[in-house]
């Protein structure tokens, strides 16, 4: 297993974190009740990982990620994500999901659909439920059928996700 590091970084909604191996950021985490319970959620996902500098492409992600969350128009897509670690179905669901631009949603069944996986928005919730990159794999931009939020699982719940559809300029239905 590769040597992982990770680093926090301010941003508008809080202390963020995010960890990396050679190959790309293996994890970003939202805002915690406090920094030394955000350091022990990254502890805990990568036991081993040093707290460190990042390196420059890891740099650049944490520019455009406090950028985004400061309300600025910024693409993620280009960002390099090491998701081997996660099940193969899960890393095309957010390959789909990376595609959406700020501000734009899509329901669960539209993303299971443009995933290939018709019939599978539950497999989609699932997914972002696990999705261990949320705001690189925009988790928050994906809702409920009929104008529902469709809940969302980091710190925060529900009012995160409208935080961060709010700063995007996105609406629900």
């Amino acid at each position: 297993m590769a040597a992982v590091g990770f680093a926090t970084f301010d941003t508008a909604l809080g202390l963020c974190a995010v960890a990396w191996n050679a190959d790309g950021i293996v994890g970003v985490w939202l805002p915690e009740a406090s920094p030394e319970v955000l350091v022990r959620r990254v502890r805990h996902r990568h036991p081993d990982a040093a707290e460190s500098l990042p390196p420059a492409a890891v740099a650049a992600a944490i520019a455009a990620m406090t950028a985004l969350l400061a309300g600025e128009e910024v693409d993620l897509r280009d960002v390099t994500l090491d998701l081997s670690a996660v099940p193969e179905v899960h890393r095309r669901i957010y390959a789909v999901a990376r595609d959406l631009p700020p501000g734009v949603t899509r329901t669960y069944g539209e993303l299971a659909r443009a995933a290939g996986l018709p019939g599978g928005a539950q497999v989609v919730g699932q997914a972002m439920g696990a999705n261990p990159c949320p705001i690189v794999v925009p988790c928050h931009r994906v809702v409920a059928a009929g104008g529902g939020n469709g809940g969302f699982s980091a710190p925060g719940g529900v009012d995160t996700k409208l935080r961060l559809l709010a700063i995007e300029g996105a609406t629900l239905f």
